[in-house]
């Protein structure tokens, strides 16, 4: 039991680390030699773990060669664009200029329903308002609707926003976030002052956050004990 509990851990923590280095990408996001690679990683991680008769070396070293394979391939797609073009394959336009090119969905094997499901999903439901659909090397589907189809932006409207910035996680369940002090140039006294106006103690907090306009946002715990 202690043995099998042992092989597990080991392989969970290697395939968890080399998950992390090959990035941070959905699934749908994959590229196809990415996706092959995940799904080979995951059946050579469950061999060793079901059986404690195969060494576990036997899991561990296809395991890494796949990994060394990922990273040359990745490096080869960042050095060559024609590689990257043969390896990843690139973007096709399924709808150009508010006509559906049927050549390119045969070539995709993408049906009109699928291409109108896909649309669903982008909060598009008639293909009428799309004047470009681009079929990205991901599988994702990328659109650009016709002019008078799209929502106004300010710009539109010749407004010019007032910069917001991104927010900060000032305190997160309890925890000052220092680097994040620091960023905005303030220290732990400015942030106990501004939890103050709002009755309580930073440890005390589920979350304070600070945004690009200068606000403060805090919520307290239920349960300040834990």
């Amino acid at each position: 039991m202690l043995n099998t509990f042992i092989r597990v851990s080991i392989i969970y923590i290697l395939v968890l680390v080399i998950m992390r280095i090959m990035g941070k990408r959905e699934i749908g996001q994959m590229q196809p030699f990415e996706l092959v690679i995940a799904i080979m990683i995951a059946d050579l991680a469950s061999v060793p773990m079901a059986d404690t008769g195969i060494p576990i070396s036997n899991g561990i070293i296809p395991i890494l060669a796949l990994l060394l394979f990922q990273l040359i391939i990745s490096i080869i797609n960042l050095k060559s664009i024609t590689l990257r073009k043969i390896i990843c394959g690139k973007p096709r336009i399924l709808i150009y200029r508010g006509k559906i090119d049927e050549q390119a969905l045969k070539k995709e094997k993408i049906t009109i329903n699928e291409l109108q499901e896909r649309l669903r999903q982008k909060s598009i439901f008639t293909i009428g308002d799309v004047e470009y659909a681009i079929l990205e090397t991901s599988g994702e589907i990328s659109v650009i609707q016709k002019p008078e189809k799209r929502n106004i932006i300010v710009e539109d409207l010749n407004i010019t926003p007032e910069y917001e910035g991104i927010p900060y996680d000032l305190v997160m369940d309890g925890k000052i976030m220092y680097e994040n002090l620091k960023k905005i140039g303030k220290d732990e006294k400015w942030l106990q002052k501004q939890v103050e106006k709002f009755k309580t103690k930073p440890q005390d907090t589920l979350i304070v956050t600070f945004d690009g306009k200068g606000q403060i946002f805090c919520q307290e715990k239920q349960n300040k004990n834990a």
